[in-house]
């Protein structure tokens, strides 16, 4: 009896691992056989100190995002392409500069109406041309169904919008770059490129389950589900619960919630900057789309697809600190959305790629806007054969250091939020700034001084001399266009 029990569990066992064996095959065909899934979260206006896992002391609430740090890769250098909405969002569709295509500002509905200083803002393209082959296009060769919703912001008219771009779906994106149509953040949001909801919904999680609700359907197939929050963008609006919580949280914080930076910033005046997080209702916004996060990762681990998703999280400017209620502070970051300083255009960028990123692991490596395009091309297996300008970020996801030293940035208008026309150039630990209005420079240390308060130039003139002829240079490679002259008054600067 005893042999018999013996002879049958090892025929058992072996049995197990032939079934084991087969089921690991399966799974490796069915691996390689199907590419990844991808789902990206773009966060509007949300700056790097907005989140828990950035910002150990932040006064919002984000466990979900905090969560999908952990289980993947947080960068603490990734950037934008440029401080304000529309120019960052042309790059995460097609890898490119946006300044290749002078889309170097928020596409206004009237340019004419942007704002000016000194001199008038260079000239500004408003849509991102037909020409392109945006992300959900170039996925199209590899039979992926794609998915739109929330803030789209790339073009006025109905071909520019998402369905006409590449998506399969689109749900509530269009020329708008805020909700300002209907009562905002809730319903009825009177948004023509969406079904109208209850009275009441919020928009956020609206779209979270619009996300959700795709991702079930199509979780055997790949697809790319593209998650574009109008949060946390103003008209600064929250849900009334969220709003008191946050309120009795900030009567518990002692200090001052605005400072005036030095007149030196924009050369003639000082601005007003919010140095204290305790603003409620955008707590309140921040923790809804924190929780609208965590209804899709829920809804991927419900389907069964986390194991072989791509996530991405990450905004498309810096926090809103110096204007339009100044929501927000981003200290120790300098300057805020509409500047070319660490505050408008350092972002969180948090990326889980399952087999890839080590779960909870961190990369100083800098990475940029421009990389979302060529990193899924080269994880789904497309080959990209038109000019781009960021590269694939893969070997950083794994641990490794990238060839890349230097980084651009090109914004030649006044924005909104008080910033003035400026570039930059990261070269390494070094950062110069560079002033449209009359061609000052600043050098920065970004590992001694990550707060932009001592400039070095005088220090390290030869430094300053190649930094800024690799900066010149690149004007030159993407043909940037610069600050124009106002009726007769005096001529701008040009590099």
């Amino acid at each position: 009896m005893k042999k018999r029990f013996r002879l049958l569990t090892t025929q058992c066992a072996g049995l197990m691992a032939l079934l084991a064996l087969a089921s690991g095959f399966s799974a490796a065909t069915a691996s390689e056989d199907r590419p990844p899934n991808v789902v990206v979260f773009l966060v509007d206006d949300l700056g790097y100190m907005d989140i828990g896992a950035n910002n150990p002391d932040c006064f919002y609430e984000t466990p979900h995002v905090n969560a999908l740090a952990r289980s993947g890769m947080r960068f603490t250098n990734g950037y934008a392409a440029n401080p304000v909405c529309s120019p960052t969002r042309y790059s995460l569709m097609t890898g490119k500069y946006p300044t290749r295509v002078g889309a170097t500002n928020f596409f206004p509905k009237d340019v004419a109406k942007l704002r000016s200083g000194r001199f008038k803002p260079a000239p500004l393209v408003t849509k991102m041309p037909l020409d392109e082959i945006p992300l959900p296009q170039a996925l199209k060769a590899k039979n992926y169904a794609t998915f739109f919703a929330g803030k789209w912001h790339l073009g006025e008219s109905e071909e520019y919008y998402p369905q006409n771009r590449g998506f399969d779906v689109n749900i509530g994106g269009y020329s708008a770059g805020g909700p300002y149509t209907g009562k905002k953040y809730f319903a009825p949001f009177e948004n023509p490129q969406m079904e109208e909801s209850p009275e009441g919904d919020h928009l956020p999680d609206r779209l979270a389950r619009e996300t959700a609700v795709f991702i079930e359907a199509n979780k055997d197939q790949p697809f790319l589900a593209y998650l574009s929050f109008y949060s946390v963008h103003t008209p600064l609006i929250g849900r009334p619960d969220l709003v008191e919580k946050y309120k009795k949280k900030a009567a518990l914080i002692e200090g001052e919630e605005f400072s005036v930076t030095e007149s030196e910033v924009t050369g003639r005046r000082g601005v007003k900057t919010r140095s204290l997080q305790k603003h409620a209702v955008y707590a309140a916004m921040v923790e809804a789309m924190d929780l609208a996060v965590g209804k899709v990762l829920q809804q991927l681990d419900d389907s069964g697809v986390a194991d072989n998703t791509i996530v991405i999280f990450t905004s498309d400017n810096g926090g809103l600190s110096t204007s339009e209620g100044s929501p927000t502070s981003n200290l120790p970051l300098r300057g805020g959305k509409g500047w070319v300083y660490e505050g408008g255009i350092r972002e969180p960028w948090i990326i889980r790629y399952p087999g890839v990123t080590e779960a909870g692991s961190i990369s100083d490596e800098m990475i940029c806007s421009i990389d979302l395009y060529p990193t899924v091309m080269s994880a789904v297996g497309v080959e990209t054969s038109h000019v781009i300008d960021g590269i694939d970020i893969t070997k950083a996801l794994e641990g490794g250091s990238l060839e890349r030293d230097t980084l651009y940035w090109h914004y030649p208008h006044y924005s909104n939020q008080g910033g003035i026309p400026g570039g930059a150039i990261r070269v390494g630990d070094y950062k110069l700034v560079e002033r449209y209005e009359d061609g000052e420079v600043m050098l920065f240390n970004l590992k001694e001084d990550l707060g932009e308060q001592h400039d070095l130039s005088a220090q390290f003139p030869e430094r300053v001399t190649q930094m800024r002829a690799n900066l010149h240079a690149w004007y030159d490679n993407v043909g940037a266009k610069f600050l124009q002259q106002k009726g007769n008054g005096p001529e701008p600067w040009r590099p």
